[in-house]
C-alpha cells in the first residue's frame, strides 16, 4: 500500500513534490486539445492526516444529500481492515482539509461516520461529512467531483491527484489485473497505470480522473516496490489461471463504478440495492 513517509525522507520528498505542476499541462497540439477534454486540477481533494482522498458524489446525488468523501480502506484511523473484513455506519470525527484548484487548503471538513470501508476484493474507505454538498459549494465554492458509472477503459488518459502531495501524475490505462494480491489482501479487476504514474507514500486514497470527462474512474492504492512477490508494498498479478506476474516500480489503483449503485437516497451506503456487488458485513 501508498502509506505516508516520516522523517527526513517526508521532507525530501514533500521538497520534490513541490517542483511538481499545480494543475494539468496545456496541450500543444489539436489532437491533444481533443482527447484533453476537461482541465484536472485539486478542486474537490482533501488532504487527510495520512492519505489523499476526494469530496465524490454520484451522478444522482442531490445538493441537498450529505457530502461523502473517497479514500482508501488502508487509510482508515483505526489501521488496515482484516482480509474479509467490512466496516459500515461507524462513527468518526476525522477531519479532512478540503482543497482548491491551486491546491491551496480553503475549508477543514469533518465526519459524522465512517459510511462504508474495506480491503477485501477492493480497497476503498467512503466517510460521510456534516455538511452537504450544496453547503461545501456555498461556502467554499468547490463542487464534488462525480463517479463514473461504467467500466474505465483501457488506453485513457489519466490523473493521479494528490491532496497530500498536491501533486498530479499523468499517465494511461496500462490494462486490467484479475486479482492483485498484496500480503493478506486481494483485489479484483484493479487497474494497472503505465509507468508515468510512479506514484509514491501519501498517493493513497487519490481520485484517479479520466481527463476525457473529468470524472473518477478509480482509487490510487497501491505498488510494487522493490520485485518482491505478492508481500505488503509488492503486490503480485495473478491472472484466471493462477499465473503469477511481478512489475517491479509499477502501480494499481481500484475502480469505482461497482460504489454508485451502492449509494441510495441521502447518501445512505445499502448494500442490498440493485446492482451493488460491494462485499458485506
Amino acid at each position: 500500500m501508498k502509506k505516508p513517509l516520516a522523517g527526513a525522507l517526508l521532507s525530501l520528498l514533500l521538497m520534490g513534490a513541490a517542483a511538481a505542476p499545480a494543475v494539468a499541462s496545456v496541450p500543444q497540439s489539436k489532437a491533444e486539445k481533443a482527447a484533453q477534454a476537461v482541465t484536472v486540477n485539486y478542486a474537490g481533494t482533501v488532504a487527510l492526516s495520512n492519505c489523499s482522498g476526494s469530496v465524490v458524489r454520484t451522478p444522482n446525488s442531490l445538493a441537498s444529500d450529505p457530502a461523502l468523501v473517497l479514500s482508501n480502506g488502508h487509510c482508515l484511523e483505526t489501521g488496515f481492515p482484516a482480509a474479509g473484513e467490512v466496516i459500515k455506519d461507524q462513527p468518526s470525527s476525522r477531519s479532512f482539509s478540503l482543497l482548491n484548484g491551486s491546491g491551496s487548503k480553503v475549508a477543514t471538513l469533518r465526519a459524522s461516520k465512517v459510511s462504508y470501508a474495506t480491503m477485501t476484493d477492493t480497497d476503498i474507505s467512503i466517510y460521510q461529512l456534516t455538511k452537504t454538498y450544496a453547503q461545501i459549494q456555498s461556502q467554499y465554492g468547490i463542487s464534488a467531483l462525480t463517479l463514473n458509472d461504467t467500466h474505465p477503459t483501457q488506453g485513457a488518459s489519466i490523473k493521479v491527484v494528490s491532496g497530500y502531495w498536491k501533486r498530479i501524475y499523468s499517465c494511461s490505462v496500462d490494462g486490467f489485473v484479475y486479482r492483485l494480491k498484496e500480503g493478506d489482501w486481494t483485489w479484483k479487476d484493479s487497474i494497472r497505470y503505465t509507468s508515468s504514474c510512479d506514484t509514491i507514500g501519501g498517493t493513497s486514497g487519490s481520485p484517479v480522473i479520466d481527463t476525457a470527462t473529468g470524472r473518477v474512474v478509480a482509487v490510487n492504492n497501491t505498488g510494487n516496490e522493490d520485485g518482491q512477490r505478492c508481500t505488503e508494498n509488492n503486490p503480485c498479478e495473478v491472472d484466471q489461471n493462477g499465473n503469477v506476474t511481478v512489475r517491479q516500480g509499477i502501480n494499481y489503483a481500484e475502480e469505482t463504478y461497482i460504489i454508485v449503485p451502492c449509494i441510495g437516497a441521502g447518501s445512505k451506503i445499502d448494500l442490498t440495492r440493485p446492482g451493488c456487488t460491494l462485499p458485506r458485513p
